[in-house]
């Protein structure tokens, strides 16, 4: 999955991690003749490449960043009192993922944007990836809420 870079830090050794607009990291070395990036050795190249994306496997397998933090849960909802927006697709804002949690009876969470779906369950945490097309269904009578996460301040 494509995800822009919002900005660029070290690591612990020295080596240069684009930050990702999803809260994952990527390193980018210039590394010839294996990588060529030679744009990441100097500031103005790390720069010009900020707003450019790059392939994000932590995304594709729905992984919430490690350092991410709650920051809101909603009330636990039901088949009859779950937003109707839920219903429909919808996104989360860029950086702000989230976890179905269902504790009792079942949800199907449709990820239209992955084109995947996953019946939920107690047990089962969906996992909601930033700016990706989603919505839930009830499959009869069911309990759930929504925790959201995002990066520390």
């Amino acid at each position: 999955m494509k995800r822009p870079i919002i900005s660029f830090a070290q690591d612990t050794v020295g080596d240069w991690l684009a930050q990702l607009s999803c809260g994952h990291t990527q390193h980018v070395r210039h590394q010839p003749p294996f990588q060529s990036r030679l744009w990441a050795t100097t500031e103005e190249g790390r720069q010009s490449k900020l707003g450019q994306t790059l392939d994000c496997p932590y995304c594709e397998r729905l992984e919430l960043p490690e350092h991410f933090v709650p920051f809101h849960q909603t009330p636990e909802f039901t088949e009859s009192t779950g937003p109707a927006g839920l219903q429909k697709d919808h996104t989360t804002k860029p950086g702000v993922w989230a976890k179905i949690w269902v504790t009792e009876g079942a949800l199907r969470y449709h990820l239209d944007g992955l084109n995947q779906r996953f019946d939920l369950a107690p047990g089962t945490v969906g996992v909601v990836v930033p700016e990706v097309l989603h919505h839930v269904e009830p499959l009869g009578q069911v309990r759930f809420s929504v925790e959201f996460y995002k990066a520390p301040e």
